[in-house]
């Protein structure tokens, strides 16, 4: 069993909250939810509620196995506080998973850590990626080493998948290719 952070502020996307962590608690982890203050009741963008577990000043990294940064409007909130954005740089570099859906790929450019890595996100956050030096791909899922990325709620079960293998098995290997992966016709793409 492992424990799992969770960062969320008001207006998340409901389901790229709920489905991983139903997925992970069913799997024998335990998700812990931090805000960025403890006991803090937040609405999702389509009515569901949660309450933070902990606030972010009383946490740190190495007390987590993987991170997971559910979409919506929580990470815009989530990225205007400094003890947040060092949080999810730990997860980093403690080379640990961080697994962002949607939005959430915006804590990784905050974060500084985008540059260089192979990324999904929803489309409309795609230039910012970019700008932050991240390649930007079309795909379900992602991994490049401890970066999990997904676009939206149909690919939930892909992205919870690739944190599972990653809880299991380890890290994925970094992709290496600066071309896109369905332009490196001489081999299968590096993605699920």
């Amino acid at each position: 069993m492992a424990r799992i952070a969770f960062i969320v502020a008001n207006d998340f996307e409901d389901s790229e909250f709920q489905v991983p962590f139903d997925t992970l608690k069913q799997a024998g982890h335990e998700p812990v939810v931090i805000g960025v203050e403890a006991g803090k009741g937040l609405k999702g963008k389509k009515g569901a509620e949660v309450r933070t577990e902990k606030a972010v000043k009383e946490v740190k990294a190495a007390d987590f196995a993987a991170l997971v940064i559910p979409g919506g409007y929580s990470p815009d909130h989530l990225r205007m506080d400094i003890g947040m954005v060092g949080f999810v740089r730990d997860f980093f570099k403690e080379d640990k998973p961080i697994a962002s859906v949607c939005h959430g790929p915006w804590m990784l450019v905050e974060a500084d850590i985008a540059d260089e890595r192979t990324v999904t996100s929803f489309p409309s956050i795609k230039t910012d990626l970019i700008n932050a030096g991240a390649r930007w791909v079309d795909r379900q899922v992602v991994e490049d080493g401890n970066i999990i990325t997904s676009r939206k709620p149909d690919d939930l079960e892909a992205f919870c998948a690739a944190l599972l293998r990653q809880l299991k098995a380890g890290i994925a290997p970094r992709l290496e290719s600066p071309l896109a992966p369905e332009a490196a016709a001489d081999r299968a793409p590096p993605v699920h």
